[in-house]
């Protein structure tokens, strides 16, 4: 995938805890989640799990795509996530590097 701007949500399981972030380089910043490398929401939680995200332009898009969905009902962001991944399984495979 390299890098990328992009907003993302993790999850600690199903239905559960979910951490809302944007980023410019999501392989790296979900590997630091799933590892515990940097204190905070994820780690405190048990976050690990990449269940949804968009791929965006620009830092600046991701951002603002960010902000708007910290404002959304828990439901709507649920919506997201099931649309994309119905299973809520592991996306990281995907944007993985080889």
């Amino acid at each position: 995938m390299g890098e990328a701007a992009a907003v993302y949500m993790m999850a600690n399981r199903r239905n559960d805890t979910i951490y809302l972030g944007s980023t410019i380089n999501l392989p790296k910043r979900v590997w630091e989640h799933r590892n515990g490398v940097v204190d905070g929401f994820t780690k405190t939680y048990g976050c690990h799990v990449l269940v949804w995200y968009e791929v965006l332009g620009s830092w600046e898009a991701a951002r603002q795509r960010e902000l708007q969905m910290k404002q959304w009902k828990r439901a709507w962001k649920l919506r997201e996530i099931e649309g994309l991944n119905p299973e809520w399984g592991d996306l990281y495979d995907r944007i993985a590097l080889p």
